[in-house]
This record gives C-alpha cells, sequence and structure tokens, in this order.
C-alpha cells in the first residue's frame, strides 16, 4: 500500500465510509509498512505546522529557567548545598515530566483527527488498527527525545554535572521514554473517550498536577508533611525521577528502576488493548 493511500486528510463527502471491522490478517510486514507510512504522514503535518513543535523546544528551556533561578537557592539549601546542588538535582526530575507533558499532545491530537473525520477514513481502510495509534506514539516520542535533549543541553550550559557515565545517561534517557510511552498510552485513551480537546486538556491537567508536583521531581519528599510524603512515596514520578538521579549522578538505582519498568509494563498493557478497541468501536 503507498504512502498517499494513508494520507486521508481531504475532507469526507456527503455520505461517510463505511467502517471495515473486519480487520483480516495483516502479516507484521505489512503493518510495519503501513505505520511507517502513517508516521510519514504525522511528520508531514508537523513540517507544514512548525509551530506544533513549540511546546517541545520551549517548554524545556522555561522550566529549567524557572526552576533552577526562582526556587534553586530556597530548595538547594534544603538539600543542604546551593543553586548548583539543585541543578543537579533538579534536571534528572523534569525528564521524568517532559514525557507526562508532551503526552497531553497526543490525545488532543487524536481527537482532533476524529473531529475532522480523519479518523473515521483511516478505518475504512484494510490495515491494522493499532497502527494508527502507534504511528501516533513513534511520532510523539521523537518530540519527547527533541524535548529531552534540549533539556540536558540546557542543564549542561547551567552547570550540571553527570557524575556516573554517559551509559547511565543513556539509561536515564531511555526509562524516561519508556515510562514516557506508557503515558502516552493514557492520554490516547482519553482523546478517544472524552468528546472535545479542551476536554482532553483540562482532564490532562486534572490528572498531571497532583502527579508532577505531588512527587520528588521538584524538592525532597523530606520537606513535606507526611500525608504527602506517602502520597509521593508511591507516586510512579518520584520513582521514575529517583531512578534518573541514580543513573546520573549515582547511589542506589534498582529499586526505583524495577518500580519504574513495573509501572510502565501494567500502565501500557492496561491502556494500550482499551485505546485499540476504544479506536475500532468509536463513532
Amino acid at each position: 500500500m503507498s504512502t498517499a493511500t494513508l494520507t486521508p486528510d481531504a475532507p469526507t463527502g456527503s455520505a461517510p465510509a463505511k467502517v471495515l471491522h473486519d480487520e483480516g490478517r495483516i502479516g507484521l510486514r505489512s503493518n510495519l509498512r503501513h505505520i511507517g507510512a502513517l508516521v510519514r504522514r504525522n511528520l508531514l503535518q508537523i513540517k507544514q505546522d512548525p509551530e506544533s513543535m513549540f511546546d517541545a523546544l520551549l517548554m524545556p528551556i522555561v522550566f529549567t529557567l524557572l526552576f533552577v533561578y526562582v526556587f534553586g537557592g530556597s530548595v538547594g539549601a534544603s538539600l543542604g548545598g546551593d543553586r548548583q546542588t539543585y541543578i543537579n538535582y533538579v534536571i534528572p526530575g523534569l525528564m521524568a515530566m517532559m514525557g507526562m507533558n508532551i503526552a497531553m499532545a497526543v490525545g488532543t491530537g487524536v481527537n482532533d483527527d476524529f473531529r475532522k473525520g480523519v479518523m473515521g477514513r483511516f478505518r475504512t481502510m484494510p490495515i491494522a488498527r493499532s497502527s494508527v495509534l502507534i504511528a501516533k506514539i513513534v511520532v510523539e516520542l521523537g518530540r519527547m527525545m527533541v524535548a529531552t535533549v534540549i533539556l540536558l543541553g540546557m542543564g549542561f550550559l547551567i552547570g550540571m554535572q553527570l557524575k556516573t557515565s554517559v551509559f547511565g545517561l543513556l539509561a536515564a534517557v531511555g526509562l524516561s521514554a519508556a515510562f514516557g510511552v506508557a503515558i502516552m498510552w493514557i492520554f490516547m485513551l482519553l482523546g478517544l473517550s472524552l468528546k472535545t480537546a479542551q476536554a482532553v486538556q483540562g482532564m490532562g491537567f486534572l490528572v498531571m498536577m497532583p502527579l508532577q508536583f505531588g512527587s520528588s521531581i521538584f524538592a525532597p519528599p523530606t520537606t513535606m508533611p507526611g500525608w504527602l510524603r506517602s502520597f509521593t512515596d508511591y507516586n510512579p514520578l518520584s520513582n521514575l525521577a529517583d531512578a534518573a538521579r541514580g543513573l546520573m549522578l549515582g547511589g542506589p538505582v534498582a529499586h526505583s528502576v524495577w518500580l519504574t519498568l513495573g509501572w510502565a509494563a501494567a500502565i501500557t498493557l492496561v491502556t494500550a488493548p482499551l485505546a485499540v478497541s476504544k479506536f475500532r468501536k468509536k463513532t
């Protein structure tokens, strides 16, 4: 199947096309070819609308400067150091946050595509339903990696130190990517379940804000009240932030890494099939 047949961006006609519920047997090679064509279609959309990359390009810079130079002195002192200490603390934590913020775009994008009729056209084609969603994940993962590179670049520019090795840094990036993909499936499901992109954004913020600020991303849990510290201990973002710090700065990492991988696997195993099923049945 050519790429052109997988780019149904033209408006739908007066009579909606019939959805093909019987996908038949689609081989792995064909499935990968469909995913590649859909990834190319999504990348072309970004090329036509470069403003859609602003969040990935600017968000790491804004958050780094904001937290380091507004809160770095006071929180760094609570860590027994100064602003330099806080730079080493917060940059690995912000890696954990990047995936969650980028993931929201998956849900709003899918919801917008359904509103425009694009997804309805995809469902009339003899392609695996999962390939449409996986292509979205692949492109957003690429945007997440761009944001992560910019974040690390900003961190090293203002004085962050890598105290382990390049392999530790790459492992931290890979762990953040794995967890980010799991979160993307949640937002994919929200985008398929809620009626508007605004509703997806609103629900996303309601989920993200407690998880991000009720974690060890920005401040050590030892400074928090007991009830919040208990929530922080079970927060998967805290495990990811602690694992990234251990991989980049040294220290015990096995417990946090396995917990993070466990969370990522559990979230994906639950939400990915639900998202594919919702995509197949959505009207």
